[in-house]
């Protein structure tokens, strides 16, 4: 084995991974849940689209800007430990290892177990589960659950077997995820303004007379978006991977990006060309897809957010694998000899992926207890106050994608302090827009979340702790790591 990551990757696998990661099941789910939010109001509903991506945009330029100068092993971290100091670059290092990147992993491969049942339960209807499927067999029956597990031993061997076949793995299914999006936007589009029932031109008249008095609506409304816009900042990963990366990295999140926002609008402009907001509002878009499609095709939706879901958790496990390698190539975390080691055949970091695949483990067990099964629901404190909760119960999917927006904020401040040679757009306006919408996510998820915000902070608290004692002595443990380019059996 030796200490160097293959430059593999070009600006096209990279782009793929910026869009494949970020439009997973949330884009399926969101347009729903938007138009509940704002009881119908089309226009309203794109405006959210709109500002959460803006949010996205500025967070990226900012990023991509600090791509161009930082160039190491793992972008966020690089960019963390160059802007705010080498110990808080590992704390952003460790958080992203050991919680960031393994939380998301395990419940994308949930989803998709869930909805690869859904798809099969509703084209053979007596397929037999052990909890059927309309007592919610499909979500928390022993066949999801083993399916999950599969779902991620595939994803890690993927992955580990040949990174570069991982790569086109992306690519095709950010191609795959693209079609039915890019149909619905077209045809929905389409029949909604010149079919018989003038659907789209309905649904915005409908908005019209729906006007609400305040801005409630409209933050809830990007507070949605925001986790459908989230997973790009993965793909800064495979930074040491990527073929110039200082010009492709950059180019990859903007484009990339650019591509989420009008791909997420337009198709929800095309759902509404399917069925009336009321419809939609209470079924969700599936039943857009069978108006416009017919019934083969609309239940095709399903395996269509299955494959997106497994494109995502492969961007995913991409992250998990190069987690702690990330940390032990700069001589850091727990036995940086071991994790910094890269295989010679597959040019994966294979104790690290192998550590990113057991921290999956435990917190798909976790997410299973806790969130599906809901085991110790019963187990309450602060009792008959307004603080009441159930004990250590969170939601995993949610609350570590808005600590990352928090670890954001000292990294855009210090850009603004060091980026001297930069032009005030870069250094002032694009890091005060991005800081704004870090600052939204965060309100938005103190008040949505309340209580489990403090459950949450507190494994954050232990698991950071923990990182802090992994790392006593690190520059003793460096001085033994193996040198780079150095081989190892």
């Amino acid at each position: 084995m030796d200490n160097k990551l293959e430059r593999k990757y070009g600006l096209f696998t990279a782009i793929c991974m910026v869009v494949g990661i970020v439009i997973g099941s949330g884009v399926f789910f969101k347009a729903q849940t938007i138009l509940q939010k704002t009881e119908g109001n089309m226009p309203l509903g794109i405006l959210a689209w709109i500002i959460g991506g803006l949010i996205m945009i500025a967070c990226i330029m900012a990023f991509a800007a600090m791509g161009q100068k930082y160039e190491k092993v793992n972008g966020i971290v690089d960019y963390a430990e160059a802007l705010v100091g080498p110990k808080y670059g590992y704390y952003v290092g460790w958080f992203m290892t050991i919680i960031y990147y393994p939380t998301l992993t395990v419940i994308l491969a949930w989803l998709t177990a869930r909805y690869s049942l859904v798809f099969v339960t509703s084209c053979w209807p007596n397929f037999p589960l052990l909890i059927p499927a309309a007592e919610g067999g499909c979500i928390i029956g022993p066949e999801c659950m083993v399916l999950t597990m599969l779902f991620l031993i595939c994803a890690y061997m993927v992955n580990a077997l040949s990174p570069k076949l991982a790569g086109k793995f992306q690519t095709t299914t950010t191609v795959i995820k693209l079609i039915p999006l890019g149909l619905m936007a077209i045809f929905g589009i389409i029949v909604g303004l010149v079919g018989p029932n003038h659907m789209l031109v309905s649904n915005f008249a409908t908005a019209s007379a729906t006007k609400s008095g305040t801005a409630a609506p409209l933050l809830a409304s990007v507070c949605a978006t925001s986790f459908a816009y989230e997973g790009w900042i993965i793909a800064t990963s495979i930074n040491a991977e990527l073929k110039d990366a200082k010009k492709n990295l950059p180019r990859a999140l903007i484009i990339g990006g650019i591509i989420i926002i009008a791909t997420y609008i337009a198709y929800y402009v095309g759902v509404a060309g399917g069925a009336s907001v009321d419809v939609l509002m209470k079924d969700g878009a599936t039943v857009a897809f069978v108006n416009i499609f017919g019934g083969v095709l609309g239940n095709i939706l399903n395996l269509f957010i299955a494959i997106s879901c497994a494109g995502t958790m492969n961007g995913l496990m991409l992250g998990c694998c190069r987690g702690a390698y990330s940390l032990a190539a700069r001589g850091e975390g727990p036995k940086p000899a071991l994790f910094s080691q890269v295989d010679t055949e597959s040019n994966l970091p294979h104790n690290s992926a192998i550590l990113g695949l057991l921290m999956c483990g435990i917190w798909g067990t976790y997410f299973m207890f806790a969130s599906l099964f809901e085991t110790w629901s019963g187990a309450r404190a602060f009792v008959g106050t307004p603080l009441e909760s159930v004990i250590f119960s969170f939601d995993a999917s949610e609350l570590p994608i808005i600590t990352i927006y928090a670890m954001y904020l000292p990294i855009f401040i210090n850009w603004m302090r060091k980026a001297k040679d930069e032009t005030p757009l870069r250094r002032y306006v694009i890091p005060c827009l991005a800081i704004i919408g870090s600052l939204f996510m965060v309100y938005a998820c103190l008040v949505g979340h309340k209580m489990e915000n403090f459950w949450y902070l507190i494994v954050f608290a232990v698991i950071m702790l923990i990182g802090k004692l992994a790392n006593v002595g690190k520059k003793r443990k460096s001085r033994k790591a193996v040198p780079a380019g150095t081989k190892t059996r």
